[in-house]
């Protein structure tokens, strides 16, 4: 009986991290793709986002947040933390 609950909670939480890289990609084209390319396929004009680190999520989330030095924009006033989350569960998914 454990093990039918503990994937029961599994299956739960692999639905809504499948979720939220569907929001994700929603957002990505909203905010990202114009730079940073359809789908994850870099344009040349910006990061290559399959390149991002997979284990530095504080990283992702501070550049979206704030911005960076080598041009792009802050988006703190457009997106949530949520927003940010989905959009890093999305990048992580590879597109």
């Amino acid at each position: 009986m454990r093990r039918l609950i503990f994937a029961l909670i599994l299956g739960t939480a692999s639905l809504a991290h499948a979720d939220d890289a569907s929001l994700g990609r929603d957002i990505y084209k909203d905010f990202c793709a114009s730079c940073h390319g359809r789908d994850l396929v870099n344009t040349g004009l910006a990061f290559d986002l399959r390149k991002f680190p997979q284990n530095d999520a504080a990283r992702f989330e501070k550049s979206v947040l704030e911005g960076t030095a080598k041009g792009m924009p802050a988006w703190k006033s457009q997106l949530s933390a949520e927003d940010v989350k989905a959009l890093w569960d999305y990048v992580k998914s590879g597109g």
